[in-house]
């Protein structure tokens, strides 16, 4: 072969390998726990959990939300990396072509094209701890689509949702500008420690709702088996979760949204994950069953037996909400006549 050939030959070979990549990344998307949903064809994990689903949002990849080195727009932004010290030794660059797929493997819309990169400048901007603008984000999607802006916003702010468990939502009608509010009251919006970076809200509410569909406690063993299909591994660093065994069996049990405890006159002792008492306040198991619908594109009634749990949990905590509340005005009440 020709010298020219083979050097095209080999680049082409490489081009491939990088999609190939590329594409395995994106498979990093948070597998969601389900129990009987009619609509997955997902793998089986062991005990309560029948079946598991890891959906991903297309041309989405976690990875690639480490913080850019390349200019999204002409003008507005700059990379830098992020100072988290959790993060920043393997936070990669951010690319177009680390979000968007080659035009010669897939065909997309330009309506996708700018929702995933609307979705990169918000989870850039929250990243960074800048302001996020409606000006900016109608800059990064072009006078040409202002008339979609609504639409790419909620399909953006959608796809941030299912990863993160983060809602986009506007804090200041005056100058329209969002932030990201975490689904749980996390210290730094998200963030469990000070710092810049990425929210860690979604791998909590992923925790939470393997422990539920476990039957309200799993076993350390299961809970790691799960998230490796997240390729998320104790003792190796994440781009977004640090070191995930700090995480999640110290940081977010002091934070008191984990239990971890070991099971009573196990030999080897083994140890097992409950929800803690700030999980069981600030949540439930409803709104967990909404986001691992949501995550697989399915309603909360297609969990079965888990949403009957989930619905008696929700009477439950209304009764004692009302008996509290009218506890709170009989003792008022007496106050207001002591007689």
């Amino acid at each position: 072969m020709p010298r020219g050939q083979k050097s095209k030959h080999r680049t082409r070979e490489k081009r491939h390998q990088s999609r190939g990549d590329s594409q395995s990344h994106r498979r990093v998307q948070a597998p969601v726990a389900l129990e009987e949903s009619p609509t997955s064809s997902s793998p089986v994990l062991e005990g309560n959990t029948q079946s598991l689903s890891a959906t991903e949002s297309p041309y989405t990849s976690q990875e690639s939300w480490g913080a850019p080195s390349t200019t999204i727009t002409s003008s507005d932004i700059s990379g830098t990396r992020s100072d988290e010290g959790e993060n920043s030794q393997d936070e990669e660059h951010l690319c177009l072509s680390d979000v968007l797929p080659s035009t010669e493997s897939s065909c997309i819309d330009i309506l996708t094209m700018k929702v995933g990169l609307l979705e990169q400048f918000i989870l850039y901007k929250y990243k960074m701890k800048q302001p996020i603008m409606k000006e900016d984000m109608l800059k990064i999607i072009g006078q040409n689509y202002k008339n979609q802006y609504p639409e790419i916003l909620k399909r953006a702010s959608e796809r941030i949702e299912v990863v993160f468990a983060v809602d986009l939502k506007e804090i200041d009608s005056t100058s329209h500008s969002y932030d990201l509010i975490s689904k749980v009251k996390l210290p730094n919006n998200g963030r469990v420690r000070a710092g810049r970076g990425l929210p860690k809200t979604g791998l909590l509410m992923t925790v939470l709702g393997v422990i539920f569909m476990k039957g309200n406690r799993a076993a350390e063993e299961d809970l790691w088996k799960f998230l490796g299909m997240m390729r998320v591994f104790a003792g190796r660093k994440h781009f977004i979760y640090g070191e995930p065994k700090k995480l999640i069996t110290k940081d977010l049990v002091r934070l008191k949204y984990l239990e971890y405890c070991q099971v009573p006159n196990s030999e080897p002792p083994r140890y097992e994950f409950l929800w803690g008492p700030k999980a069981q306040a600030e949540t439930s198991k409803m709104k967990v069953l909404e986001f691992l619908a949501k995550v697989n594109d399915t309603v909360p009634s297609a969990f079965s037996s888990k949403y009957e749990e989930a619905l008696r949990d929700e009477e439950a905590r209304g009764r004692a909400k009302s008996t509290a509340s009218g506890n709170y005005r009989g003792t008022s009440s007496s106050l207001s006549h002591p007689y």
